[in-house]
């Protein structure tokens, strides 16, 4: 995918503050934060939206939320609380269209969303 600004980041195209990466996921800070900890954990592999996963990409989607559960606790912000957030399609309000998870804290939330 060329034109993914996500892909890019992942092949070091375009630079990001990285904070993880492994050989399935890369994460690093929002440039937008909506949170003073907001992190977007990406798949290396460019996955449109949650609307095309397979079964193949099972073991991937565990990864997201494992290596979110670590930035958590990298970050401080395991034991006060934390929001994780995928948007999937415009109605949802997902502006990049590649797969992403949305790591948010270190702030009281306000519910709902929206």
């Amino acid at each position: 995918m060329t034109e993914c600004v996500f892909c890019k980041i992942v092949s070091g195209e375009i630079p990001s503050e990285g904070v993880y990466k492994d050989e399935l996921v890369t994460a690093f800070r929002d440039i937008n934060p909506a949170a003073p900890t907001h992190i977007l954990i990406v798949p290396n592999k460019h996955i449109a939206a949650v609307s095309e996963l397979s079964e193949e990409d099972e073991q991937l989607m565990g990864h997201l939320f494992t290596v979110a559960q670590k930035l958590a606790v990298k970050e401080g912000i395991s034991q006060s609380g934390y929001r994780l957030i995928i948007n999937n399609g415009p109605d949802a309000n997902q502006v990049v269209f590649h797969l992403h998870l949305h790591l948010l804290g270190g702030q009281k939330m306000r519910y709902p969303m929206g």
